[in-house]
């Protein structure tokens, strides 16, 4: 698994172990975190090699020192827009020609299953609601590399005899750390609740997400992996991951601070450039092909994610 020491790769590969798989763990910590690692390390089935995915060979290494390895959840990018913005290149270079190269490596060792981390952004500004799979093309306008990089890279692995790629929304849930340039906007509205400050909105608010917890994203990964295994690796193999229902960003403000009890009314700063105004996806293929589906409300999760900030709560 590449990103393992991430928000998302912490939680699935804590999983993954659970449901007595080894886990071969892959992070050079660009964003990831050895905290997020404390209940991995030590485990007896998990082996962490802090490495970088645009290292050639690297799937090839992973494979002669674990033989048994059939499998690859590659989760590691650039995951921040912002940075994307004002690094287009170096993102080129880690989401999309990194991503290929362990893909094509990952075909030539026999790999079973590659599922990968695609995302919403790659819809660009398309505003046909709720957002279908088929609606990202060539022609897609991306608002910033990281959509294009996801997108480019999403397109191939799709079509592999062993991939699949799951074009994830808005992802959050304990772990996520607001301190981040690349947190999302449920962690950071947590963090300014708890500290009672005004929860800082780019724009007018008005723009909206599709939030998925975290617990339902690593049921999907599991999901995904299934599928390719117990498919003929024939067709293509592309899905939206979300729920499919869409919430304003000042909602959102006003669940937290109610939350939180935090009476401050939000700030208002300008629009970031490369961020989508509208975006809600429809999963129903990969409802129809698996049987995923989200089980933890926007308000369970938003509960769950502020325990945790708190303190109260570093497992779930």
């Amino acid at each position: 698994m590449t990103g393992v020491a991430g928000f998302v790769g912490s939680h699935l590969a804590e999983r993954l172990l659970s449901e007595n798989y080894y886990v071969v763990g892959v992070d050079n910590f660009f964003s990831g975190h050895r905290e997020n690692l404390a209940s991995l390390l030590g485990h007896p089935d998990f082996t962490l090699h802090e490495r970088s995915i645009s290292e050639a060979g690297l799937l090839r290494d992973l494979k002669t020192e674990h033989p048994d390895l059939e499998s690859c959840f590659h989760l590691a990018a650039i995951v921040s827009v912002p940075y994307s913005v004002d690094h287009p290149h170096a993102t080129m270079e880690v989401n999309h020609q990194a991503t290929l190269h362990l893909l094509h490596e990952a075909e030539r060792l026999d790999f079973r299953v590659f599922v990968f981390a695609g995302s919403a952004a790659e819809y660009g500004d398309d505003q046909r609601l709720p957002l279908k799979e088929e609606y990202a093309t060539e022609k897609t306008r991306h608002l910033s590399a990281y959509g294009r990089s996801k997108y480019l890279a999403s397109r191939e692995v799709a079509t592999s005899p062993c991939g699949i790629a799951l074009r994830f929304f808005n992802i959050y849930g304990p772990r996520q750390d607001p301190s981040s340039p690349y947190s999302g906007v449920i962690t950071r509205f947590v963090s300014m609740a708890l500290s009672r400050k005004p929860l800082t909105i780019f724009g007018d608010g008005l723009q909206t997400r599709d939030f998925i917890y975290v617990s339902d994203v690593v049921a999907a990964y599991l999901c995904a992996a299934k599928l390719c295994r117990n498919s003929s690796g024939t067709g293509k193999r592309l899905y939206n991951v979300g729920t499919g229902r869409s919430t304003r960003i000042l909602e959102l403000a006003e669940s937290i601070n109610n939350l939180a009890v935090n009476q401050e009314k939000p700030a208002f700063c300008p629009e970031r450039p490369g961020d989508i105004r509208f975006s809600a996806g429809s999963v129903d293929a990969f409802l129809r092909a698996t049987e995923w589906q989200p089980r933890v409300s926007l308000r369970e999760g938003l509960r769950n994610t502020i325990e945790w900030a708190r303190g109260g709560s570093k497992k779930k």
